[in-house]
């Protein structure tokens, strides 16, 4: 089956303005955050809950929070069905379960892709004091083992391979001479592999771990020059097949993306953060150049992923607005009778969000979204008790159209998107939600 990320990327090659936007899934948090990784038990897939051995004189699962693997695998395996983000990254040890063992990409749109190395800046491991430290480069995980599963792969048959034949290159410059020639030197032996064993890479970059002497309005600067100066010895073999980077601001973004606009760059999701800090960061770095974000902390702390996720490709899609959309995930919530976070006046306030591994850390340079256009007025106001947050909201609304037929369909009765509003599509995909 051919994957939306492949036509994406012909298509953005061909035309950069094309419309044309990728979204993935990470998630390799096991790479970095151990036993919490998983993330908290309040979301768990359709499958339910996993056996687990708690000794009561210790302590119990509830006192425990955290989803063990076979959850966290299950949320995954429903992404994978849902169909919705172009990628899904993973660590190679869980490639190797959903990609090799069980198959789940053979037939899917979606592109499986690991983790290819784990520079110490993403060791924030419990009581661990590593992501303080200047980051240095490391690679768990081999080509040969995301591709095949072993260390070495049979490449008779060409370039099909069971596992992913994708992976995310990490690199963090902290703007130390000694450190950073660490990081480029690992990164060209990285490169010179992976161009050899025909591995296709994504690259990541990280701003500065510890105390770079930069400020933070001048990182956007600093990380767009270093990706250039890093590439322009790079030719078309060897060079990712996109960008991950924080977001700066439109003025950052518009720089790298005018610079050399072949050149596909993403954006990075960073802490969890608000609804709206997650909506509005990706509406906003789609508006000034982005083509791709891969969003992991922001996706597997939501109260529900799966619809968390197709507001994400509504967004992307350019089909409704950010703040549109923080009312109808609200509303979708509400009908379930899932408990959001926060109330939906304070899911609407933009944050300052850590755009490190370790969140409690203050070495790395935080940032704040630009607003942009303000809010509404009316997505302001706070929900009153008898109507809660879908009573006026486009969820609210989209729950009333019982009829499928309310949006455009085809003869055969299937959706038209051609002839779509962004109305329709919210309605639709509300609908289509509240089916799950």
């Amino acid at each position: 089956m051919q994957k939306t990320l492949d036509q994406k990327l012909e298509k953005l090659r061909q035309n950069p303005q094309a419309d044309c936007f990728i979204l993935a899934d990470a998630k390799d948090a096991d790479m970095a955050f151990g036993v919490s990784a998983t993330g908290p038990r309040k979301y768990l897939a359709a499958a339910g809950a996993h056996p687990a051995i708690f000794s009561p004189e210790i302590w119990s699962r509830e006192e425990f929070g955290y989803r063990n693997l076979p959850e966290y695998l299950d949320i995954i395996r429903e992404v994978i069905h849902q169909g919705v983000v172009d990628i899904c990254l993973m660590s190679a040890s869980v490639n190797e379960q959903l990609a090799i063992r069980e198959k789940l990409f053979v037939n899917s749109p979606m592109t499986p892709a690991a983790r290819a190395n784990d520079a110490t800046d993403v060791w924030a491991v419990r009581h661990g004091r590593y992501v303080g430290e200047p980051a240095r480069p490391f690679r768990s995980a081999s080509i040969d083992h995301i591709q095949c599963g072993s260390q070495d792969c049979d490449r008779s048959s060409g370039s099909e391979f069971p596992g992913a034949n994708l992976g995310l290159y990490s690199v963090t410059f902290v703007n130390e001479l000694d450190q950073d020639w660490k990081t480029l030197h690992a990164f060209k032996c990285f490169r010179e592999e992976a161009e050899r064993k025909g591995f296709r890479y994504f690259l990541e970059v990280f701003d500065p771990n510890v105390d770079s002497g930069i400020s933070p309005e001048k990182m956007g600067e600093f990380i767009n020059d270093q990706i250039i100066r890093s590439l322009a010895g790079v030719t078309t073999a060897g060079r990712p097949q996109f960008l991950k980077i924080v977001y700066h601001g439109p003025r950052a973004m518009e720089e790298l993306c005018q610079y050399d606009p072949s050149m596909i760059v993403g954006i990075l999701g960073g802490s969890a953060g608000t609804t709206y800090d997650a909506f509005k960061m990706l509406a906003d770095a789609r508006k000034y150049g982005a083509r791709v974000a891969l969003y992991g902390r922001k996706i597997n702390n939501a109260e529900h992923q799966l619809a968390f996720i197709e507001f994400l490709r509504l967004i992307a899609d350019g089909a409704i607005s950010p703040e549109e959309a923080v009312h109808a995930y609200h509303g979708v919530l509400q009908s379930r009778g899932i408990k959001p976070h926060r109330a939906l006046e304070d899911d609407m306030v933009i944050t300052n969000q850590a755009m490190s591994y370790d969140s409690g850390s203050r070495s790395r340079s935080t940032v704040v979204v630009p607003e942009g256009k303000p809010a509404s007025p009316a997505l302001k106001t706070k929900p009153t008790a008898s109507t809660g947050s879908a009573g006026n909201s486009p969820a609210g609304a989209a729950r009333k159209q019982k009829n499928p037929a309310t949006w455009p369909v085809k003869d055969d009765g299937t959706p038209d998107f051609s002839r779509m509003t962004s109305g329709d599509r919210l309605a639709f995909y509300t609908a289509r939600l509240n089916r799950r």
